[in-house]
């Protein structure tokens, strides 16, 4: 059984009051990596729709308003690289936040990350308080690495 996870140094009451409208998409292929990002989302009052791999990211995508998605790249069926391209070439969903996740952590993915279309990178494991701050910033309105459309 999987132990809560430390999200960061707040007192949990904050995360349990904090609410919001936004919906994020979780694209992650292994079961407790995906449940942990689920479970610090969820706790910060986002609504966490999964895909546990490429196709059924761009297929949520299509059929559900999203305001953010968290991509890993090493996905099976269709890889987090080939995931994004679809997405940034459907009008209706290239606006959409993308943030690469991913235990690679070399420039070279970092690079093929941005130019695919994501906006942010973060390498596994995650830090919970990072990727709180980023969504913070990403989600009102600040796109800062990609490349403009």
């Amino acid at each position: 059984m999987l132990e809560r996870p430390i999200l960061n140094e707040r007192d949990e009451t904050l995360h349990q009051a904090k609410s919001t409208d936004k919906t994020i998409l979780v694209v992650e292929d292994f079961d407790e990596t995906r449940f942990m990002i689920k479970l610090s989302l969820e706790l910060n009052g986002y609504r966490v729709l999964e895909a546990v791999n490429g196709q059924q990211a761009v297929d949520v995508a299509r059929r559900e308003p999203l305001d953010l998605i968290l991509m890993d790249l090493d996905l099976p069926v269709l890889d987090g690289f080939a995931a994004t391209r679809l997405i940034r070439e459907d009008s209706r969903l290239r606006d959409i936040p993308i943030v690469a996740i991913t235990a690679h952590a070399t420039a070279e993915t970092r690079v093929r990350a941005y130019d695919t279309g994501c906006d942010e990178y973060l390498t596994k494991p995650l830090d919970f308080e990072k990727l709180a701050n980023l969504l913070d910033r990403l989600l009102h309105g600040e796109c800062v690495n990609r490349k403009e459309r």
